[in-house]
């Protein structure tokens, strides 16, 4: 199985040939660009989608050229990410690939950018990988969505918890954005709280003392602001490595403890962390420690910090595997909003 795998569904055009051999998918990524604002964004994908798959196709062609027929050839199917996302940017990528649904006669598998999150663990580059296997767990964390996923094959998902406000992904830019260290947050945090003390300051960690798998960061992005505004507006760079460090503590920590209590109630042997927090130095090292003290049966599967982020490469892997059940170009359509489950435990 060979995939034209595409991905617009933010601030990044990317595209990305996947193969699936014996059980194993192998991805090569190609050219993506970085913007910030929704309109910028739309723009900018339009003037690179057809150059960026060219690039993953080999092709050494203009962006004002034509995307020759026989570069399609050797392909099975066409993937695109439908949503959930900016509408405006899925609208390129979804049209694009409905329009090359039609001229080349490829089907057309929709792909929920969530399940790319999780499918990054699945990406293989040597058959020794252990692949994840079900029933597993499944935490997602990036800037829309917190979520505790139980998973029992391939696509079939059973939501155990999520986050009831903020993602923790946007509590690092909001937070990033008080102490005044630009965008994207989640780097400029977790590079700073690494000068700084984790202890310094008691934040709250959200739904700590609740029976729930569910998440909650707007407290804790309040209690940031409340100590930002006690110390004034001018913070030193060690006051600002204080706060940075005790926030990501207690994101982490709550990320951490409500990963355990599912573990506790619904054993597996397996577990994904997907997202683009899931890049978080911090975050992966302190779930690997406490899986291995508490759970040590359980093998955690984190993806390369290359497939964390909005990329093709998990789109095509999550098209690959299982039966997701291709669709004509009329009926491809941009989600902004799409659950990858609902609420069902």
């Amino acid at each position: 199985m060979k995939i034209l795998a595409i991905e617009t569904s933010c601030d990044e055009t990317a595209a990305a040939i996947v193969t699936r051999e014996r059980g194993a998918s192998q991805a090569d990524l190609h050219a993506k660009f970085g913007g910030v604002y929704p309109e910028v964004a739309s723009r900018e994908h339009v003037l690179h989608i057809l150059p960026v798959i060219a690039e993953s196709l080999d092709l050494p062609i203009r962006q004002t050229d034509q995307l020759p027929s026989a570069a399609f050839r050797e392909l099975d199917y066409l993937a695109v990410t439908q949503g959930p996302g900016l509408i405006g940017s899925l609208l390129v990528g979804v049209q694009t690939v409905a329009s090359l649904g039609l001229s080349t006669g490829l089907p057309i598998l929709p792909v929920n950018h969530l399940a790319g999150h999780i499918y990054a663990s699945f990406i293989r580059n040597e058959a020794s990988d252990v692949a994840p296997e079900f029933p597993l767990l499944a935490l997602v964390v990036s800037g829309g969505h917190t979520m505790l996923i139980r998973m029992t094959g391939h696509h079939e998902y059973e939501l155990l918890g999520q986050t009831r406000d903020d993602a923790a992904g946007e509590a690092f830019d909001k937070v990033a954005k008080l102490l005044d260290l630009g965008y994207p947050g989640g780097p400029k945090i977790s590079a700073l709280a690494k000068q700084g003390d984790r202890h310094a300051y008691s934040f709250p960690i959200g739904l700590e003392h609740e029976h729930t798998f569910d998440f909650s960061f707007s407290g804790l992005k309040t209690a940031v602001l409340r100590q930002v505004q006690q110390l004034g507006n001018s913070l030193s760079l060690d006051q600002k490595a204080d706060i940075a460090a005790s926030f990501e503590q207690a994101v982490v920590s709550a990320l951490v403890q409500k990963t355990i209590q599912a573990l506790d109630a619904f054993p597996v042997r397996h577990m994904i962390l997907g997202g683009g927090v899931a890049a978080n130095a911090y975050l992966r090292e302190r779930l690997g420690s406490v899986l291995a003290y508490r759970v040590p049966a359980v093998k955690l599967h984190v993806p390369p910090l290359s497939l964390c982020t909005d990329n093709a490469a998990v789109i095509g892997a999550a098209a690959a595997f299982g039966s997701l059940a291709p669709i004509v170009p009329a009926k491809l359509q941009a989600k902004a909003r799409w659950p990858l489950v609902t609420f069902n435990m």
